[in-house]
């Protein structure tokens, strides 16, 4: 089998698959990536493990930090605790939380990750005068990465100010 046929395999598995977890399987969240296939994530609880992912997952299926993940325990590790059954989607996160399965934990989190990150962007911008024309320097619609941390940076002005004097 191609790379290209297995990962539109992969893919489509992962999509199309709405799953409910067992009684040992459960929902976690991806708190960073240390390497090597592994990815730390922590429980509704705020239990900290490492799971492991899949070889049939690897370099088709992407996880970022803040991803909700399904997994299955493992019995025979003492860092690596789980491992990857299934990644949960938007989609798949509504039909959770409709079918009552959802973490309570996870709940604020889950609907909250982009409205978060834009509310935390609007509120650093600096607000508009009502002559400023919009269009030009609207940025609201490009792509904001969440998965790094958004400094505000402003420039001094004693800076500029003591460069002139020294002319």
């Amino acid at each position: 089998m191609s790379q290209a046929t297995k990962r539109k395999h992969v893919v489509k598995e992962v999509l199309e698959d709405y799953v409910v977890p067992s009684e040992r399987q459960q929902v976690v969240r991806v708190l960073g990536t240390p390497g090597n296939n592994l990815h730390e994530v922590e429980t509704p609880e705020g239990a900290r493990f490492l799971v492991s992912m899949p070889t049939k997952f690897r370099k088709n299926i992407w996880i970022k930090r803040g991803d909700f993940l399904l997994v299955d325990p493992i019995e025979e590790g003492e860092k690596v605790k789980a491992e990857i059954s299934s990644v949960l989607y938007k989609d798949h996160i509504c039909y959770l939380k409709k079918e009552g399965y959802w973490p309570t934990a996870f709940s604020s989190d889950a609907s909250g990750t982009h409205s978060s990150a834009k509310a935390r962007d609007g509120a650093q911008s600096p607000p508009r005068s009502a002559g400023e024309d919009d269009s030009e320097d609207d940025d609201s619609d490009l792509f904001v990465n969440t998965n790094r941390v958004n400094y505000g940076c402003t420039e001094s002005e004693d800076s500029s100010d003591s460069e002139e004097e020294e002319k």
